[in-house]
């Protein structure tokens, strides 16, 4: 074996991994959110701000110029913003969050501090908060390799073999299977990524990529561009004889970086590139409360992004369009339900409740935790599998888990290495950042098996819905119970027949009765949104030779999951009448 040169390619073929992280040197500032009342009608234009006759904007106008600060509007023009909320919310029948309430403030950062309690002081300023810098939930273990530990090859392996999460469950999710279905590998589905770089040039993500589509790439650190490239592989590396393989390969990918726009308005332009039932990935989290939102090399208290307002109402907006968001819950090591997340921090909303309890609210993403891969993966033990690991939030909140560590997919070069980022591969992806596009990748492939046979696609509600009623089940490990919930991993084999089941049934939902010529009317509710429902009324009473009754059917979409049937009936007859409401399920 020849000794290893910086140009070489070389595999890791074996070492002991330490559970100390690397200290991510990654590019990224804070972020002062303003949020405006709505009765204040607030404009920012370059030559000033503009404002409702009575909302008093020059006491702000004054306060931002005798700080040399500047108010952008957070998601864009706000006419525009305001117009594509309308019209989603009208489309959807879902409450999105007025976007154009929001801006980003700029100003110098040792200024920061002092501006938002003066903020919070403007009759038109609803919330005021420094919303830390967005990192990405990434977990890699050091490893100490000699030289004697790479091997050097003339041309990329096939790493495929690696890929245990592409295996059948319980191991896996059974991408492998999923492949065998009609549109099973994600055919004509569109995913956005949102994070901070990629490397769109690597050698096994030459198919079916879509390139940078909106933000400004953070091209400062090779870490950024290796998280996102890892990210790529595992979704939709190409279908090659070397390499790793991703697990809808068909599918679309294109990344929306957060740089200079911010995660907030990253989220809103992604929706904007997709289409209901495309999917939008978030990975990335931020410093949460624990420790006083502060950055911590460890990442104890990082928390998912949609604690965060602005956060929060983007991805609603995105589920409100019909896109499956899926999203990190975060490495903080931190249970999501605990009571800390239910106190508002100084700065927000005064109507804020904690999003992680979805009974307050629902944001409608899919959430999703880091477990362990089976024991023995690439020669180590992470733990029971399928149990949390340790830096994984946990909580009722997360809707399903994928592999936290040993993810074999494209970057990082410890599998194979060298002076070309084009030609890397790793072994040791982790964090919620690996499992996050798991979950992606498994929704994607049955996004695609729907498409292939002229099927809606599933909406977020019932994307997450599936994801908890199948899958391998959670185990436990010592100390980490299983009812620290992360939730099922993903089984394809079961996820894509219980989507494209169709069932029928039907039944009498209400009976009742009518005085002579009256209207009345009945409402039925919590109705899942999907179910192909067909409403007939007759009546009890035989009379013939004559009409009786008339019905007409409105609809209420009460919200992502359910629907309302208002069912209003007419008595036609000069007599009295009783009803039966049948319902036909036409498929489900």
């Amino acid at each position: 074996m020849a000794e290893p040169s910086r140009s070489a390619r070389s595999r890791r073929t074996g070492s002991t991994p330490s559970e100390t992280r690397r200290p991510l040197s990654i590019e990224g500032r804070p972020e002062l959110v303003v949020m405006t009342s709505a009765a204040a009608g607030l404009r920012a234009r370059p030559d000033g701000l503009t404002a409702a006759p009575r909302a008093g904007a020059g006491g702000l106008e004054k306060l931002l110029s005798g700080a040399g600060a500047r108010l952008r509007p957070l998601f864009g023009v706000e006419e525009r913003i305001l117009a594509s909320v309308q019209r989603v919310s009208r489309t959807s029948g879902v409450d999105v969050p007025d976007l154009s309430r929001f801006y980003r403030l700029e100003t110098a950062e040792d200024k920061v501090a002092g501006l938002i309690e003066r903020l919070l002081n403007e009759r038109i300023v609803e919330a005021a908060y420094l919303k830390p810098a967005t990192v990405p939930p990434l977990w890699k273990y050091a490893y100490e390799v000699g030289l004697l530990d790479w091997h050097l090859f003339d041309l990329t392996a096939d790493f495929t073999s690696r890929q245990g999460y592409l295996d059948a469950a319980p191991g896996g999710i059974d991408a492998r299977w999923a492949w065998t279905q009609a549109g099973g590998r994600g055919d004509g589905v569109r995913i956005v990524d949102v994070e901070g770089n990629w490397r769109f040039t690597h050698e096994d993500l030459v198919q079916n990529q879509g390139g940078v589509a909106a933000g400004t790439r953070i091209d400062t650190d090779v870490q950024w561009r290796n998280h996102g490239t890892a990210v790529l592989g595992e979704v939709s590396g190409d279908v090659n004889l070397f390499g790793i393989t991703g697990i809808v390969p068909q599918a679309n990918v294109r990344g929306v970086s957060h740089g200079g726009i911010g995660s907030a308005a990253a989220i809103q332009q992604s929706a904007d590139l997709l289409s209901p039932g495309d999917l939008l990935l978030l990975e990335m989290h931020r410093p949460g409360p624990l420790h006083n939102f502060a950055e911590r090399d460890d990442q104890e208290g990082y928390i998912a992004v949609e604690w965060w307002e602005d956060d929060f109402a983007a991805i609603r907006y995105a589920v409100a369009k019909g896109v499956v968001v899926v999203e990190a819950a975060g490495n903080g090591a931190q249970d999501l339900d605990a009571s800390l997340y239910n106190t508002r921090p100084a700065g927000f909303l005064s109507t804020w409740t904690n999003p992680f309890r979805r009974s307050n609210r629902d944001s409608g993403a899919v959430v999703v935790g880091a477990g362990a891969p089976p024991p023995g993966t690439h020669g180590f033990t992470w733990g029971t599998d399928r149990s949390r690991l340790g830096f994984s939030n946990w909580g009722a909140l997360i809707d399903a888990q994928g592999w936290g560590s040993g993810v074999t997919s494209t970057g990082y070069g410890d599998l194979q290495g060298g002076t070309d980022e084009d030609l890397w591969y790793t072994d040791d992806f982790g964090g919620t950042s690996s499992a996050s596009p798991i979950v992606t990748g498994a929704i994607a492939a049955v996004q695609g098996a729907l498409k292939a046979r002229g099927r809606i696609p599933l909406s977020p509600a019932r994307a997450r819905e599936l994801l908890r009623a199948t899958g391998s089940a959670q185990q436990a490990e010592t100390d980490r119970p299983a009812s620290q919930r992360i939730g099922n991993r993903p089984d394809l084999r079961q996820l894509i027949p219980r989507a494209l089941q169709t069932l029928s049934y039907t039944g009498t939902q209400f009976t009742g009765s009518l005085q002579p010529n009256q209207v009345k009317r009945w409402f039925t509710f919590n109705w899942p949104a999907h179910w192909h429902v067909y409403w007939t009324v007759v009546p009890t009473i035989a009379r013939t030779g004559v009409r009786q009754l008339k019905w007409k059917v409105q609809v209420e979409r009460a919200s992502d999951a359910t629907i309302t049937y208002w069912i209003e009936v007419t008595n036609l007859t000069p007599q009295d009448i009783g009803i039966e409401a049948r319902f036909a399920v036409l498929g489900y």
